[in-house]
C-alpha cells in the first residue's frame, strides 16, 4: 500500500510539474529552466503534495475538500491549470486521458458518498 501511495504522489507531482513547465514556456518565454516565480510555484506544489494527509483518499487536488494552498499560490496554480490544462492534450495525451478518467471516477465515488 505504501508503494502505491508514493507512486500516486509522484504521478501527481509529475503532472503538475509538466503543467507549470508548459505554462512558463508559453507565457514567460523560458526554454529549459523555469522562471523564478514558476520555480517557486513548482517547489510549493511538490511540497504540498508531499505533505498531503488525504493522498490515500483523493485523486487530485481539484477533488479535495481541503484547500491547503496559500491564497496567492492557489491563484497562481489555478492560472497555470486554466492555461495548461487544455494544451496538455498535445504534449502529454496519455497523462490527460488518465487524469480525465481518474477524475470522473473520483467524482462519481464522492457523489455516492454524499447521498
Amino acid at each position: 500500500m505504501r508503494k502505491d501511495l508514493q507512486k500516486k504522489r509522484e504521478t501527481e507531482k509529475k503532472l503538475v510539474s509538466q503543467m507549470i513547465t508548459l505554462f512558463c514556456q508559453k507565457n514567460h518565454g523560458t526554454s529549459h529552466n523555469l522562471c523564478p516565480a514558476c520555480a517557486e510555484l513548482a517547489a510549493y506544489a511538490k511540497k504540498r503534495s508531499d505533505l498531503c494527509p488525504f493522498m490515500a483518499e483523493k485523486t487530485f487536488c481539484a477533488n479535495c475538500q481541503t484547500h491547503c494552498y496559500k491564497p496567492d499560490m492557489r491563484k497562481s496554480i489555478r492560472e497555470v491549470m486554466r492555461f495548461a490544462g487544455p494544451r496538455m492534450i498535445w504534449r502529454h495525451p496519455l497523462a490527460v486521458v488518465h487524469h480525465i478518467i481518474t477524475s470522473q471516477l473520483e467524482k462519481h465515488r464522492m457523489k455516492g458518498r454524499h447521498k
